[in-house]
């Protein structure tokens, strides 16, 4: 049977052969729309009021996902007096309160949580390198009264 399909084919010598990629275009435009929504985009937003101190061991991180950003205003001169100390999260809402702070990890740990099962939440702390050290110190005591223990220092890596 496919002998005699191949022989018509073949028979045909007056005909050429073309292919139609109308199709195989239209499902590589499908697939690309398909990663393009099942896909996340992961921000990271990094606050410019915030100065982190430079490390000699600091390594730029692959992977940004499951990180809760917690920024600590330091006392440098560029900064408005009025923000001196102060602790915010990654969308610029301030935490006055070591309550504030733990409700805000626990919420977005929650959503990490019911999200992916299996991504363990990270603390990311961003303080100014002016900052005083009672302030951290809050911040990782508030946030492992939320079950989040896993503490990454932002730093600049220093290029020598």
């Amino acid at each position: 049977m496919a002998s005699e399909k191949l022989r018509r084919v073949q028979g045909d010598e007056g005909e050429e052969l073309t292919m139609d990629m109308s199709p195989m275009i239209d499902l590589v435009f499908l697939l690309l729309i398909f990663f393009m929504v099942s896909s996340h985009l992961i921000i990271v937003r990094i606050d410019k009021n915030v100065k982190p101190p430079t490390a000699d061991k600091a390594q730029v991180a692959e992977n940004s996902h499951g990180r809760i950003v917690v920024n600590v205003y330091g006392f440098h001169d560029d900064l408005d007096p009025s923000l001196h100390g102060k602790i915010f999260d990654e969308d610029g809402n301030e935490l006055e309160t070591s309550d504030q702070i733990t409700d805000y990890v626990d919420r977005i740990a929650q959503r990490y949580a019911e999200s992916e099962a299996d991504l363990v939440p990270r603390l990311h702390l961003r303080a100014d390198k002016t900052t005083d050290t009672r302030l951290i110190k809050k911040v990782v005591q508030a946030s492992a009264a939320a079950g989040v223990v896993d503490v990454i220092f932002g730093s600049y890596v220093v290029e020598r």
